[in-house]
């Protein structure tokens, strides 16, 4: 998580305000009057507007590519920050408003803000190794939006769990979605379709990318045909309900092997039978394959394919099934809540002496509701390094921030797995912070009896489980089921 390098960036009048106010009081959803949030959230997003001023100035100002990627990349970010704010104030001011969220305001402002809590450190991870200069002008404007948006989020109340059945779906999320991902791919009508061989609409996955619509309230769909396509593919934020639907995740593979950020957006992203792959080889350090800013987004069996920091789970609500993920080094990263289902986890063989860990969760604030919830999945080694089992450590994950959240619950965890489980960063650093947690998995992997003695590694029991469940944790039930992907509520399949 230092020098970045993507590939792909999914993302996605008086008297009424004092009923409002009144409401969201009684529903115990802030803990100050709401006066007073909505006029934090404010001075916040003025405060955004300042610091993007600021970096904006460089912009165009430099030559060195990895320094301007730093640059644009910071400019998109705070972007990122400035919207989560406004859909916060938005949900505040207009609790009846469609602001594409799913209908349960308390959990949607502790996604929002926890997002916009974290761009800001992400802007500055980009420019190590680079000008320090300009890291030095931006990097006190950008801690005063942090300082801020800390502020506002620990405004927010103690969200209740989510037990509830599905309901206000969000209108971005149509029920037809399910069909398209239930159905074969012959059955599916695609808008475009992007095909090698010149048969379809485009040769180019970017060019189909660019030629959907913006901002579609409907999804609109994008049929890549089997074959692999050596392209690098930024999905912008306004290209909103994409849906990208391979011929299997080992018939079409998006290949890349870039050095440096790519910044993009898209708002309730779904994938299906497709991979993504970074081939910049274990040599080459931190190579990602994907970065995913997008809510409410959904991933059915993709492929992810990398060395170091493969997966960047970068920020809000996302969700994974049946999907295969490789790697080395922290090759699940980022600060996204995120749950992944049935899913292959498989280590690969790195440097000489170098240390696996599968991942390096970001929360940094205690009131973030982030942290990966890993469940029903396979913990094992790629073949490259199986005949190296015995000579590479494997860990479950290590603290990349503070308040590092991950649990591994009812997986199958191989004898690639060291008796410790999991690895310090540098030191005893965050060891008393951080919240790990085992639950009911087995295999040979699963020797709970060494496992690491830190104050935040937790073996779990059903109750504390459940908070990290689909229904509880990303509130799935409120908008996974009108997207057809399978998923499991609970604990019990």
């Amino acid at each position: 998580m230092s020098n970045f390098s993507v590939m792909i960036f999914f993302f996605f009048t008086l008297s009424p305000f004092f009923v409002k106010s009144d409401y969201y009081q009684r529903a115990e959803l802030l803990k100050v009057p709401s006066a007073t949030f909505l006029t934090s959230v404010k001075s916040t997003i003025d405060e955004v507007k300042v610091a993007t001023s600021i970096v904006s100035k460089f912009v165009n100002k430099f030559v060195n590519s990895r320094l301007l990627n730093a640059i644009n990349d910071c400019v998109d970010l705070l972007d990122y920050t400035a919207d989560e704010l406004s859909l916060t104030l938005s949900a505040i001011e207009n609790p009846n408003g469609n602001d594409n969220s799913t209908g349960d305001r308390g959990v949607d402002l502790k996604a929002w803000l926890s997002a916009a809590l974290g761009n800001q450190e992400t802007c500055l991870d980009g420019f190590e190794g680079t000008n320090s200069f300009v890291k030095k002008v931006i990097g006190g404007s950008l801690q005063k939006v942090t300082s801020r948006v800390a502020n506002v989020l620990g405004m927010v109340g103690q969200v209740p769990s989510n037990k509830n059945s599905p309901r206000d779906f969000p209108a971005w999320m149509k029920p037809g979605d399910r069909r398209l991902l239930q159905a074969p791919t012959s059955a599916v009508s695609a808008d475009v379709v992007v095909a090698m061989d010149g048969s379809g609409s485009f040769s180019s996955v970017m060019d189909a990318i660019l030629a959907a619509p913006d901002y579609s309230t409907r999804r609109y769909v994008i049929y890549v045909k089997r074959g692999v396509y050596k392209e690098n593919v930024d999905i912008k934020k306004k290209k909103w309900n994409l849906m990208m639907i391979g011929d299997g995740m080992d018939a079409t593979i998006i290949s890349g092997n870039r050095n440096f950020v790519d910044a993009v957006s898209a708002k309730g992203f779904i994938a299906r039978d497709i991979s993504i792959e970074n081939t910049a080889g274990p040599e080459k350090h931190q190579a990602v394959a994907v970065r995913s800013d997008s809510d409410l987004s959904a991933f059915y069996r993709c492929g992810f394919r990398g060395y170091q920091d493969t997966l960047y789970a970068h920020s809000l609500r996302q969700f994974y099934r049946e999907c295969r993920i490789t790697g080395t080094i922290d090759y699940i990263f980022g600060n996204a809540a995120a749950v992944f289902q049935n899913c292959q986890i498989l280590a690969k063989k790195g440097l000489p002496n170098q240390k696996n860990t599968i991942t390096a969760q970001g929360r940094k604030d205690p009131n973030q509701s982030t942290g990966f919830s890993i469940q029903f999945c396979n913990i094992s080694a790629d073949s490259d390094l199986l005949p190296f089992v015995n000579t590479t450590q494997t860990y479950l994950g290590r603290p990349w921030k503070q308040y590092s959240r991950t649990v591994f619950m009812q997986s199958y965890m191989s004898s690639v797995l060291m008796p410790a489980g999991w690895l310090e960063w540098q030191g005893d650093f965050a060891l008393s912070t951080l919240y790990y947690g085992e639950y009911m998995n087995y295999g040979p992997g699963t020797g709970l009896g060494s496992r690491v003695k830190w104050p935040g590694y937790h073996q779990i029991d059903s109750t504390q489980a459940a908070t990290f469940t689909v229904t509880q944790f990303i509130d799935g039930n409120l908008w996974l089921p009108p997207t057809g992907v399978k998923f499991t509520a609970g604990l019990t399949v």
